[in-house]
């Protein structure tokens, strides 16, 4: 009766998963039409029915801000429900499934009892909710383009936006080199071109002392400013995400969800307890520890010595504890790989959702790089290269190796170790050597020297 109980809760629990899994484009359309009727229903109440935007409103800051908090993530609901409806339309193509329909009732306040549903078998409902999300989305897709270019511009403090004279040089060599030299190889040479007629600090000084008697330098001074911070705030921000995220995930999904199938589905009494022969070797010398242990104790107590039935007594003990701890490593390295493969899953999942953030990062260690000193760059290039490809690198690289292959339960191959260790960091040193000579010499000449003379 018991088992016919059991089994019918599974049942019941796979039909409810059948069932809500092939809701799902259903589900994700109906919240993403609920997200967007937040949106309306913020314009109508405080906007004047425009888009949320500071012109169409007089609110204080932290009022705006809150008012974009809740666009953003409104936004962003829709813009993962609507991929989700759209790529689960594909896998169940256009099944005869009703339609729920919601209808707002009552203001802002959205849950189950502001909605009527309604059963509808009608296509011209999906497009009906396509129609007002687009409606409502696309009101804010240009101001997105607009403000996507503000945060490239280079982070200036106060104090030196006017006197930076690697601004140009910086720039210009990445962006606009092959054009100039297009430009210079056809159009003829003057020494007037060349030199100038005065000499280019008089004229970098004119033009600085024009800009600082512009009235509008000082709002240019403060836009910089802010998105440079904006800039920092993104960049620092999809870092953390990109850390934290897939951690959490791995313990998460290691604890709640992994751990407690693989203790279900795998019988301690029957599944193997070593997954490799090191784990068995390692087990038959912790035996023969506490062997030599139990005799040792034994002559240390006043010359009386064990009988062979106690200390086979003892050792029986300690090799059941040995056993418990080694069946316990190899369902926690099964379990470490499927939690690993989630992590990554969800990282590389962040990576394709923040694909504008990932720019925004870019511009972001581009500055802090080339902002550096030469010196400094050539520290960091020194350091890089001992770490990984210097002398002593080979012990690290065969640290992370033999704890890559202990977290997941694999045999530590000496062959492919030293392999690895013989091959890689020569590709790695090989990598560094070419974007020295391709790249870093031509943006910055001076920093290669620094190097070589470091170096030697």
């Amino acid at each position: 009766m018991r088992n016919y109980s059991w089994t019918q809760k599974i049942y019941v629990f796979l039909r409810s998963a059948q069932q809500w899994y092939f809701d799902t484009p259903e589900r994700s359309l109906d919240e993403a039409y609920k997200a967007a009727l937040l949106i309306k229903t913020i314009e109508d109440e405080h906007f004047g029915g425009r888009k949320i935007s500071p012109e169409y409103a007089s609110f204080g800051r932290n009022t705006m801000a809150m008012f974009e908090s809740d666009l953003k993530k409104h936004l962003k609901t829709i813009r993962m429900r609507l991929v989700e409806f759209n790529a689960s339309r594909t896998i169940f193509g256009d099944p005869n499934q009703t339609i729920t329909k919601l209808s707002r009732q009552d203001g802002i306040n959205f849950n189950r009892d502001s909605f009527a549903i309604q059963q509808k078998n009608n296509p011209s409902l999906i497009l009906e909710k396509l129609r007002f999300i687009d409606e409502i989305a696309s009101r804010y897709q240009e101001e997105k383009k607009e403000n996507l270019p503000a945060i490239k511009p280079q982070v200036m403090r106060p104090d030196a936006v006017f006197n930076n004279r690697d601004l140009q040089s910086t720039q210009e060599r990445l962006r606009s080199n092959s054009i100039e030299n297009s430009e210079k190889n056809n159009k003829p040479s003057s020494k007037t071109e060349e030199t100038g007629v005065l000499p280019r600090s008089i004229l970098s000084t004119l033009n600085r002392l024009k800009v600082e008697l512009d009235p509008s330098a000082e709002e240019e001074v403060v836009k910089n400013f802010r998105t440079s911070q904006r800039r920092t705030l993104i960049s620092v921000r999809l870092v953390l995400l990109l850390v934290i995220v897939p951690f959490l995930t791995f313990q998460i999904s290691k604890n709640l969800v992994i751990g407690p199938l693989v203790d279900r589905f795998r019988n301690p009494e029957q599944a193997t307890m070593f997954l490799n022969y090191e784990m068995e070797e390692k087990a038959l010398e912790e035996m023969r520890k506490s062997e030599e242990r139990l005799k040792f104790q034994s002559f240390l107590n006043g010359g009386e010595e064990l009988s062979a039935v106690e200390i086979e007594k003892r050792l029986q003990e300690r090799v059941a504890e040995i056993a418990e701890e080694f069946r316990a490593e190899s369902s926690n390295a099964i379990k470490n790989v499927f939690a690993d493969l989630l992590s990554v899953g969800a990282f590389i999942w962040l990576l394709l959702m923040s694909k504008r953030e990932l720019a925004v990062l870019k511009e972001f260690f581009d500055q802090i790089v080339y902002g550096l000193s030469d010196s400094a760059k050539a520290f960091i290039i020194i350091l890089f290269t001992d770490v990984f490809v210097g002398f002593h690198s080979p012990h690290g690289w065969e640290v992370i190796l033999s704890s890559v292959s202990r977290h997941l339960g694999l045999p530590e191959n000496h062959d492919f170790i030293f392999l690895f260790i013989a091959t890689f960091p020569v590709i790695l040193d090989t990598i560094f050597k070419y974007w020295i000579f391709r790249y870093l010499n031509r943006i910055s000449p001076s920093a290669v020297a620094t190097y070589r003379n470091m170096n030697e």
